[in-house]
């Protein structure tokens, strides 16, 4: 099995007949994934060739679902478009739309996610890199090649580290990774996915990657204390940051004690999880959990 995304989903592409669209939905194709449309108002009634693959292209998500039974939605419009492209895929009923663009205003973010919400279509994102299961599918920009399928569940909020995670643990594989990114608010969050995967027969270990800033690895702490039963490792991004400074991630900076790499591990360890320094040691621990059967 996998979460939020099987070889069965099928996917349309907002904006693919842009630049960022076509190139990684090449990438998606090459890799299996079952892009089945792309959408664009202004291109409707055309169709793409991706090497000899012809991808249509539909004036609406609407449009697309009822064409194909597309079940998911990856946008890569600009920020300005971006809460008409996700407003838009929430009305037609998609059940879920993976949002890469980066840049989006924080206000349009609140207003899309809680109309998402309210038609029930899980947001992924935004600027995150998707989501992938492993020799089944993938849904954004995360390579396809660094991993094999295998039994850790991979939930990160920053797309470089879940890349680098993949690739130290690439002998082992992965039930599914989701990078669920790292603006102040985001569709899907930590806590999500650790339900997911405890709910995942096929997911033995789960991966949460964090950094500096807010709360949502102290809240994810107390959940997996309460309700996690499988081994979670932890990696916190930003050890070295200096305090009072925004740090990458529009959601990464630290006031005093609160938001620091040291409070979260504090946190994550005072619940079970291992927690490496560094992405090496992060793999290391999972090896061992695998290898103790704990």
């Amino acid at each position: 099995m996998a979460i939020h995304l099987t070889k069965e989903s099928k996917i349309l592409v907002q904006g693919m007949t842009g630049g960022e669209g076509m190139k990684h939905t090449r990438r998606m194709l090459a890799a299996g994934t079952n892009v089945v449309g792309g959408v664009n108002p202004r291109k409707a009634g055309r169709t793409v060739d991706f090497h000899d693959r012809p991808v249509p292209v539909f004036g609406s998500v609407a449009e697309g679902m009822d064409a194909t039974g597309a079940d998911v939605t990856v946008v890569f419009v600009p920020p300005a478009f971006t809460k008409a492209a996700v407003t838009e895929a929430a009305d037609a009923g998609i059940g879920l739309a993976v949002v890469i663009t980066e840049g989006v205003p924080v206000h349009d973010s609140v207003a899309f996610l809680a109309h998402a919400r309210r038609r029930g279509t899980r947001v992924i994102g935004p600027n995150c890199p998707g989501l992938i299961s492993p020799g089944q599918s993938g849904a954004g920009i995360i390579p396809a090649d660094i991993a094999k399928p295998g039994r850790i569940g991979l939930v990160s909020k920053s797309g470089t580290l879940t890349y680098q995670l993949m690739y130290e643990l690439r002998d082992i594989g992965f039930s599914t990774c989701v990078g669920i990114g790292g603006d102040p608010v985001v569709g899907t969050t930590h806590i999500d996915c650790l339900t997911a995967f405890q709910e995942d027969p096929e997911t033995d270990v789960i991966v949460l990657i964090g950094e500096i800033g807010g709360d949502a690895e102290e809240r994810a702490a107390a959940y997996i204390r309460d309700h996690v039963t499988k081994p979670v490792v932890g990696y916190i991004a930003g050890f070295t940051a200096p305090e009072g400074r925004t740090m990458g991630h529009a959601g990464a900076i630290v006031s005093g004690s609160s938001g620091t790499a040291r409070a979260k591990q504090q946190a994550l360890e005072a619940a079970g999880v291992r927690v490496g320094r560094t992405p090496t040691e992060t793999a290391r621990h999972v090896l061992a959990v695998l290898d103790s059967g704990a």
